[in-house]
C-alpha cells in the first residue's frame, strides 16, 4: 500500500468538504485533483467521521477494500453528512461549524484466538480497529474508539452491543474477530 503524502490527505480532506458541500450549496462542485495520485487510487477501505463542536455528527465507512480510495473518500463523506441513520441530515448551517476526520483502513484480518483470555492478549488497544461477527451480526469500532473504551472488555462489550449481541457473546465460541490498522488524520 502507497503511503499518503501530506498533500495527498489536505487533498482527500477538501474532496470530503466539497463532497459534502455539493449537496448543501447550489453551484458548489466537488474538488478532485486534476491528477490522482497513486494511493487514492488503491482499493482501500476508510471511514468518513464527522464531528460538530467535538462531538459526533455522522460516521458510515467501508470496511472492504472493494474501491479505490477517492471513491470511498467521496461516497463517504455524503453518506456520513446525509445517510448515517443516527443523525438528521447536515443542513448548510451546520457546515462550518463540521470538522471532517478520514480513517483510511488496512485489509481485515482473522484474529486466529483460542478463548476470551487469548482474544484479550492478542487486542492491541488505539492501534487494533475490531471487527466482531456472529452469524448475520457484525460491528466495528476504529481504533480512535479506544480513547472513549481503553479497558477491553468494556471495548469488545459495547462492540457486542453495538452488533445487537449480549454484551458478554464475545466470551464465547462463534464469534470471528477480524482486525485492521487505520491511518487517520483530520481538517
Amino acid at each position: 500500500m502507497a503511503v499518503l503524502t501530506t498533500a495527498d490527505r489536505k487533498a482527500l480532506l477538501i474532496l470530503a468538504r466539497s463532497a459534502i458541500a455539493s449537496e448543501l450549496i447550489d453551484g458548489v462542485l466537488i474538488e478532485r485533483p486534476a491528477e490522482i495520485p497513486a494511493a487514492m487510487q488503491e482499493l482501500r477501505g476508510c471511514f468518513v467521521t464527522l464531528h460538530k463542536k467535538g462531538r459526533l455528527r455522522g460516521c458510515i465507512g467501508t470496511i472492504e477494500p472493494t474501491r479505490s480510495l477517492i471513491s470511498n473518500i467521496e461516497d463517504n463523506a455524503q453518506n456520513a453528512a446525509f445517510r448515517d441513520p443516527r443523525f438528521p441530515a447536515l443542513h448548510a448551517d451546520e457546515l462550518p461549524l463540521v470538522d471532517i476526520e478520514i480513517s483510511v483502513l488496512s485489509k481485515p484480518e482473522v484474529l486466529p484466538f483460542k478463548n476470551a483470555e487469548d482474544l484479550k492478549s492478542m487486542l492491541k488497544p488505539k492501534i487494533h480497529g475490531v471487527i466482531l461477527s456472529k452469524g448475520w451480526k457484525s460491528a466495528t469500532f476504529l481504533p480512535q474508539v479506544w480513547e472513549q473504551l481503553p479497558e477491553k472488555e468494556m471495548f469488545l462489550s459495547h462492540l457486542c452491543s453495538k452488533a445487537g449481541m449480549k454484551e458478554n457473546d464475545w466470551q464465547y465460541e462463534g464469534i470471528t474477530v477480524k482486525v485492521y490498522e487505520v491511518e487517520y488524520f483530520s481538517e
